[in-house]
C-alpha cells in the first residue's frame, strides 16, 4: 500500500491444503465488498516447506519462516509445545517488519473478511486489536483482547512494545502470545505510553461473540474453537450466509432478520458460554 502497510497471515501444510483455511481466507477477499485489491498486499508466512509450496501455487507473496527443530506441518493443537514455539516465532518476524518501516495488520488464517478493515482501524493508535467480547461500558483495556487480528504502526514505540512483549515471555511460562499480552497490556500503557484500542465485535466478530448485523460486519474469526476440521466446517456455514445475503435484492435486504448460522461445532468444542457484559 502507499503508506507501507502489509497484511500478514500464517499457514502450515494442514492450513494451506486445498479446501482448508487458506482457501477460505483468500476467497473471502474475492467475495467481499470491494476488497479483492487487498490481496495484493497480503504476505503469507509459511512455517513449513509443504505450506510454502502450496502458498506459491495460490499466491504471489509467500515467505518461508524456518522454525528450527520443530515439526509444524500438522494442525497443531492449541497450547502444545510446537504451537507455542510457532506463535512466538511469528512475533519475532512481526518485530522485524516494523523495524523495516512497514505497518502491518496481522490476521489469523482461520478468519474470513467481508469489508475493508482499514475503515474501522484507529490509525493514530500504536496498536488496534480485536476482542473476544466487547462492551462500551468497560474501559478499553478491560475488554478481553484477542490478537488474532491486530494492526500496528511502524513507530519506535510499537517496536518497543513488541520487544517488551517478547521479553515478558519467561515471566509467564507455557503461555501463548495472547495470554502474555493480556497480562502486560497495562504495563505497555504505563511504561511505554502505548496507545492500544480494542475493536468492536459488531465489526470484527468471532465465534466467541458476534452480532447478526450483516450490514456492518467486517471480519469473522473462528475463535472459541478447537480443531482444524471444526473451524473449516463452521466457517463454511458463515461464508454461505454471506453469499446468500449479498445475493438478495434491495427489497429483500430491507426486510432484515438475517442471522448467521450458529457455529455449533466450534462452540461445542470449548463448552462455550455467552459472555456476561457489564
Amino acid at each position: 500500500m502507499e503508506d507501507k502497510t502489509v497484511i500478514i497471515t500464517s499457514v502450515n501444510e494442514a492450513w494451506a491444503a486445498p479446501g482448508s483455511l487458506l482457501d477460505l481466507y483468500m476467497d473471502s477477499f474475492k467475495n467481499g465488498e470491494g476488497i479483492a485489491h487487498l490481496l495484493n498486499h497480503v504476505l503469507i508466512i509459511a512455517v513449513d516447506p509443504a505450506g510454502f509450496r502450496r502458498c506459491k501455487v495460490v499466491h504471489p507473496h509467500c515467505y518461508h519462516l524456518e522454525v528450527k527443530n520443530m515439526n509444524l506441518s500438522s494442525a497443531k493443537r492449541f497450547m502444545t509445545k510446537d504451537y507455542l514455539e510457532l506463535v512466538w516465532t511469528k512475533l519475532s518476524l512481526q518485530q522485524r517488519i516494523l523495524e523495516l518501516g512497514y505497518n502491518f495488520v496481522f490476521t489469523d488464517c482461520d478468519m474470513v473478511l467481508f469489508r475493508d478493515p482499514f475503515r474501522h482501524i484507529n490509525l493514530y493508535a500504536d496498536m488496534t486489536t480485536s476482542s473476544d467480547d466487547y462492551s462500551t461500558a468497560r474501559s478499553p483495556l478491560s475488554n478481553p483482547l484477542n490478537t488474532g487480528f491486530y494492526y500496528m504502526k511502524a513507530t519506535n514505540r510499537s517496536i518497543s512494545m513488541i520487544r517488551y512483549w517478547q521479553a515478558a515471555r519467561p515471566r509467564f511460562p507455557n503461555s501463548h502470545d495472547q495470554a502474555v499480552f493480556g497480562n502486560i497490556k497495562h504495563e505497555l500503557v504505563a511504561k511505554l505510553d502505548a496507545r492500544i484500542e480494542p475493536l468492536d465485535t459488531v465489526y470484527f466478530a468471532g465465534f466467541c461473540e458476534y452480532h447478526d448485523d450483516f450490514a456492518r460486519i467486517v471480519t469473522m474469526h473462528a475463535d472459541c474453537c478447537i480443531g482444524l476440521d471444526t473451524k473449516v466446517h463452521d466457517l463454511r456455514g458463515i461464508i454461505a450466509d454471506w453469499r446468500n445475503y449479498t445475493g438478495l435484492s434491495l427489497e429483500e435486504e430491507k426486510k432484515g432478520g438475517f442471522k448467521w448460522t450458529y457455529p455449533k461445532r466450534c462452540r461445542d468444542s470449548i463448552g462455550w458460554r455467552k459472555p456476561i457484559h457489564p
